[in-house]
């Protein structure tokens, strides 16, 4: 298959090498040009400069961008897809982006005869390495059937959870409900550090009682407790997909307290940490507030 591929960073880079290791034809663009040359001369695909350059070489335009306008951007822009597209195309946003912004975006595309798959991934960048993300697809059946054999080349998992928009809504809820997890545990952890205990053994406990999670399973004894704080997720893109949540809860009426909450704890925590920052700088605002660092060892009662 001709298949394009936008954004080539952490995520993208390895999922477009799983296609071309596959047998796929990529043509591949960045923002970072020399990224998608330096790509294309490893897995024997085609750099070009433009989306619509894209568009016009494929059959299916794979997405990986930071949010949902930087997706309408590209596909609608100057020289954008929607210049390019090919009647029958899909464009296929594996991005974590605005569900309303995805609809949007497809309205614009069908005018060209093409249609819009949404599909979003969890695994983070060693899931993207192993081709064991898990896609949350939204989207017709007969699209995403299309683009089912290209899924499951990059992942070890496809959830089709309903029409367009449904792969984005789910999987901003997902990281909402991960980010609020992360910030209790860090509570949890510091309130039990400065009681005396040990928070290299209370995450052991955790991830053998109710209170574990993939956080506690992935995160503490790997980023923090080293004081690596290296999770190649960005804190900026978690505390963009809890916005999004939060919206989703407000265009359906729904109450989400606990979410509000914490959307203005992660903005917090985006502002003292700076622009670019690991998601694992989570932890290093949450000990800044108590001023106590969560390292291995019982820690010195307080109070």
């Amino acid at each position: 298959m001709d298949i394009g591929f936008i954004g080539l960073g952490v995520m993208g880079t390895p999922m477009a090498t799983h296609l071309a290791n596959a047998g796929h034809r990529l043509t591949l663009l960045d923002v970072n040009a020399a990224a998608a040359r330096d790509l294309a001369a490893t897995i024997g695909g085609t750099a070009v400069t433009t989306p619509a350059e894209v568009a016009a070489r494929s059959e299916v335009v794979i997405t990986m961008l930071p949010n949902g306008e930087v997706v309408q951007q590209v596909t609608l822009g100057e020289q954008g897809l929607i210049d390019g597209l090919r009647e029958g195309a899909i464009l296929l946003d594996t991005s974590s982006a605005e569900p309303w912004l995805t609809q949007q975006t497809a309205a614009a595309i069908a005018v060209r005869g093409a249609t819009m798959v949404d599909a979003p991934v969890s695994g983070a960048a060693w899931g993207a390495q192993a081709a064991e993300l898990v896609f949350m697809v939204g989207g017709s059946d007969d699209d995403v059937a299309r683009v089912r054999p290209l899924l499951d080349r990059m992942g070890k998992a496809v959830h089709h959870l309903g029409r367009l928009g449904a792969g984005h809504a789910m999987k901003c809820l997902n990281n909402c409900i991960t980010a609020m997890t992360f910030t209790a545990t860090a509570e949890a952890l510091v309130t039990g550090k400065r009681y005396g205990l040990d928070p290299a053994v209370m995450v052991d406990v955790l991830n053998q009682s109710t209170g574990g999670s993939w956080i506690t399973q992935t995160h503490f004894h790997q980023r923090i407790f080293n004081r690596s704080f290296d999770d190649p997720f960005k804190l900026e893109l978690m505390r963009k997909d809890v916005g999004i949540a939060v919206q989703l809860a407000q265009q359906t009426a729904t109450p989400m307290p606990m979410a509000g909450l914490g959307q203005q704890l992660w903005r917090m925590a985006e502002h003292a940490a700076g622009p670019g920052a690991s998601v694992s700088e989570l932890v290093r605002w949450v000990e800044s507030l108590s001023g106590t660092e969560l390292t291995p060892g019982r820690g010195e009662p307080q109070g």
